[in-house]
């Protein structure tokens, strides 16, 4: 097993990441009683399966103390080995560290983040309210993108099932801090499943594509990120049964990009038309709000989040039916 350390820049409270993932209907996620977060995904290597429980020390001036992580690697198969466990400085070991920083948010400079309060009552209220909150993002825009291909047309906590079904079924299960987890099958056990319960043929044909997307590159969150993001956004659009919103959620919540307003996520408009007082009619105005977004930058995702969770906060009438959230 191999231990990492990971210095958040800015506030960072891990326990609000825990609280976060218990909510998030794709995760499926249950806090374990000792507050450590338990993990099992595939690493961005396309092949192998990292299992990593991670903690956050206190600090007693309240500031954000490290975050430690002490992860095994496990092979796919035989022509991927796992990573060095004597070495988390470089080669594998370096990579399952920036993507267990992606996932948390920890891979962004967060510093400023508490400046935008002064300019911002809304923002000074979501900050106060969900302090140290970060987007706990998807394990990687291939996981990103299936859950957006599996969710499409049905309930979340149906979609949820299913995808813990496939993981459960086709990927490899692990120990972690005494827990067993299934992560989600990495690119190729999902290329050769045929037949996947609740799933149309239509849904697993395009699962099969993104994983071939993924083997090839097409779903790196690095290669994702350091592209302008309408060019992102346009990319994630070519592939298999992705649309606007689920380009967005791909880009902001697989790769983790911190500065992107997802202008297609119908609750989030809602939220802030409500937040910001613009009237019944405000969140079909999308131009307005992106322009209230601006403010915001370089934390357009984060921001986004925040009032999204405050949005999950209240009652909701109606159907969760075709409602992802970002």
């Amino acid at each position: 097993m191999t231990a990492v350390a990971i210095a958040p820049r800015g506030p960072f409270s891990l326990a609000a990441s825990v609280r976060f993932l218990e909510g998030f209907t794709p995760a499926s996620y249950h806090q374990a009683a000792d507050g450590m977060l338990r993990l099992a995904f595939p690493s961005d290597d396309g092949h192998s399966t990292v299992a990593a429980a991670v903690r956050q020390e206190e600090t007693a001036d309240g500031t954000a103390g490290r975050v430690r992580a002490e992860f095994t690697v496990h092979p796919g198969d035989a022509d991927h080995p796992p990573a060095d466990p004597a070495s988390a400085g470089s080669g594998p070991g370096k990579a399952v560290r920036a993507q267990l920083a992606r996932i948390l948010s920890l891979d962004v400079d967060g510093s400023g983040f508490p400046e935008l309060a002064a300019a911002d009552p809304v923002v000074s209220s979501l900050i106060a309210d969900y302090p140290g909150l970060r987007p706990v993002c998807f394990y990687s825009p291939y996981e990103a993108a299936a859950w957006a291909v599996i969710g499409h047309r049905i309930r979340m906590t149906q979609a949820a099932a299913v995808k813990a079904r496939l993981a459960e079924q086709h990927g490899q299960c692990v120990q972690i801090a005494g827990q067993t987890l299934h992560a989600f099958p990495a690119p190729p056990a999902l290329r050769t499943t045929t037949r996947v319960p609740g799933l149309t043929d239509v849904k697993v044909e395009r699962l099969h594509a993104l994983a071939e997307a993924a083997t090839a590159g097409e779903l790196d969150a690095a290669r994702l990120r350091a592209m302008p993001a309408d060019d992102a956004l346009a990319t994630l659009r070519t592939l298999p049964g992705i649309g606007p919103f689920s380009a967005e959620l791909i880009l902001i919540r697989g790769a983790g990009h911190p500065d992107v307003f997802p202008r297609h996520e119908r609750r989030l408009r809602a939220s802030m038309a409500d937040a910001y007082d613009l009237g019944e009619t405000g969140s079909d105005d999308v131009r307005r709000l992106a322009e209230i977004a601006d403010r915001w930058k370089p934390y357009r995702s984060w921001i986004a989040l925040l009032l999204r969770v405050r949005a999950e906060r209240m009652p909701q009438a109606g159907s969760c039916k075709g409602s992802q959230a970002l």
